[in-house]
C-alpha cells in the first residue's frame, strides 16, 4: 500500500491505498443522477491518458500519435498518468472555489484543478462528482510524491462477481460498461463475420449487440476460458486480471476478447443466492421464489460511451465496414452490427 503526498510540503494526501486496474466504467456517463465512488476504498488506479482541459478539435495526425485511430471529438491536452482515487480516500485538501463549477449537481473539473493542498496550497488535482458522472478524485502526477510499493502479483485472479441485475431490476451498468468494452474487441478479431455465442447470460448480454439473424452461419464461435474454465479454440472471452489490467494468457484460442474480471466470474461461476436450487428443504432443481428471481425490467444495452472509447484505440477500426459501425454509433445509433 501506498499514501501519496504533497509535492510541494509532503503533506498525506490520502490513506493508504493498494493499485487495481482503472475500472472499465472510468469512461462511461450514466443517467442523470448522483452516482457512487468510482475507485472502492483503499484502492487507486492510473489512468494513463491526458485527462481534462485544455481541450482542443480532433486532429488526425495528432491523434494517431497517441494511437487514435477513429476521430473522438475533442482531445484532452490535460495531464497524463493522473493518480484516480475515492473521494473518501483523501485527506488534507481544499476546494478552489474559483474553480468549482460543473453543469448540474456537482463539479466536474471543467476549469482544471480544483483541489489545494490545505497546508501550502499547491493545486494537487480535481474532485468529480457532477451529474451522470462516477465521483472520484484525480490527483496531478506533478503534484504529489509515493514511495513505489513494487509490482503487484499478477497470479491471484480470486475476485468477487458482481450480479447483472440492480435490486431495481435495473442491469448493472458495471455490465453495461464491461460488456461495451468487450464487445469492441470482438468485433475488432472477428473479421466481420457472424458469430456464435453460447446460450444462457453470454447470450442474453453480448446477442442482442451483435444483432445477427437467426439464419446466419457462424464463421467464428466465442466462449468463456480462463481460470478455473476449459480453454477455447477460437475466440476466448477471458478475464482481466483485477490489479493489472492484463488479459488471462493461457486459454489456447485463436483470439481473445478481455472482459472485466467482475463480470467475467460472474458468468463462469456466479449464481444469485436468492435463485439457488435448494437441497433438503427443496427439490433439486427446484427455485426459491420468495422472494421472486430479480430479472432484468428490460433489454440489455451495451454503454456505447465505453464502445466508442474502446474501439477508436483499436487498429481494427480502420477496416471500413468497422469503421462504418463506429460512424454510426457515434452519430448516436445503436451498438450492433448491422450497418
Amino acid at each position: 500500500m501506498v499514501v501519496f503526498s504533497c509535492a510541494g510540503c509532503a503533506a498525506e494526501l490520502t490513506v493508504p491505498v493498494s493499485p487495481v486496474a482503472l475500472p472499465v466504467h472510468a469512461h462511461n456517463r450514466y443517467g442523470h443522477a448522483l452516482l457512487p465512488p468510482l475507485m472502492r476504498a483503499g484502492s487507486y488506479a492510473v489512468d494513463p491518458e491526458p485527462f481534462g482541459p485544455p481541450w482542443r478539435p480532433w486532429n488526425e495526425t495528432e491523434g494517431e500519435a497517441r494511437r487514435l485511430f477513429a476521430p473522438v471529438g475533442l482531445l484532452s491536452h490535460g495531464p497524463a498518468g493522473s493518480i484516480v482515487v475515492a473521494p473518501g480516500d483523501t485527506r488534507g485538501t481544499v476546494l478552489i472555489p474559483e474553480r468549482c463549477d460543473g453543469y448540474c449537481y456537482g463539479v466536474d473539473g471543467r476549469d482544471g484543478p480544483n483541489l489545494a493542498c490545505a497546508r501550502c496550497g499547491l493545486e494537487v488535482g480535481s474532485r468529480i462528482d457532477d451529474c451522470s458522472r462516477w465521483q472520484e478524485v484525480r490527483l496531478l502526477p506533478d503534484s504529489v510524491r509515493f514511495e513505489p510499493a513494487g509490482e503487484p502479483p499478477a497470479d491471484d485472479w480470486t475476485v468477487e462477481g458482481v450480479p447483472p441485475v440492480e435490486p431495481s431490476g435495473a442491469w448493472n451498468p458495471y455490465w453495461e460498461a464491461a460488456v461495451g468494452d468487450a464487445l469492441a474487441h470482438l468485433f475488432a478479431v472477428s473479421g466481420g463475420g457472424t458469430i456464435a455465442v453460447q446460450d444462457g447470460l453470454v447470450a442474453d448480454v453480448f446477442g442482442p449487440a451483435l444483432a445477427l439473424p437467426s439464419s446466419s452461419s457462424p464463421h467464428r464461435a466465442l466462449a468463456l476460458a480462463g481460470p478455473g474454465e476449459p480453454d477455447a479454440d477460437d475466440i476466448a472471452l477471458v478475464p482481466r486480471h483485477p490489479v493489472t489490467g492484463r488479459p488471462w494468457a493461457h486459454s489456447g484460442a485463436t483470439d481473445v476478447v478481455p472482459l472485466a474480471a467482475e463480470v467475467w466470474t460472474w458468468l463462469a461461476f456466479g449464481q444469485d443466492p436468492v435463485t439457488a436450487p435448494a437441497s433438503g428443504v427443496m427439490p433439486v432443481g427446484v427455485l426459491r421464489d420468495d422472494p421472486l428471481p430479480k430479472h432484468p425490467s428490460g433489454p440489455f444495452s451495451p454503454a456505447r460511451d465505453v464502445f466508442l472509447h474502446t474501439l477508436a484505440r483499436l487498429p481494427a477500426v480502420r477496416q471500413p465496414w468497422l469503421r462504418a459501425i463506429y460512424d454510426r454509433v457515434m452519430a448516436g445509433g445503436p451498438v450492433s452490427r448491422v450497418v
